[in-house]
């Protein structure tokens, strides 16, 4: 418990710094682009850093088999990828934002 109290002294410290790096971090999510694929790379679903769906791609082949419900599996199997990937890299982000400080431990000791 003693460790976060002092993670929080540092937080209250460095507060200032903390915002622009998050402002910036802010900036570089939206900017960012991960992509999930499935079915051999025949779907691809490319996510934001932000966990939101920018784009779809399919393989014009996959569609002209006509099996739909393989298609809806292999789309839902990229963009879940696709999300995975996102909030990896929004985690790495966070980390490099605050100075490793273990925000989701800050969160618990405040009660949110």
């Amino acid at each position: 418990m003693l460790g976060q109290f002092g993670q929080l002294a540092h937080l209250l410290k460095n507060a200032g710094q903390i915002k622009q790096n998050m402002q910036q971090m802010q900036e570089r999510l939206k900017a960012a682009r991960y992509s999930g694929e499935a079915g051999g790379s025949q779907v691809r679903a490319t996510v934001d850093g932000r966990g939101e769906l920018v784009e779809i791609k399919i393989e014009p082949a996959l569609v002209e088999a006509g099996d739909v419900e393989m298609l809806e599996d292999l789309i839902c199997a990229a963009v879940r990828e696709g999300i995975r990937l996102s909030r990896e890299g929004a985690q790495k982000e966070m980390e490099a934002a605050t100075g490793g400080l273990d925000m989701h431990g800050m969160m618990d000791m405040l009660g949110k």
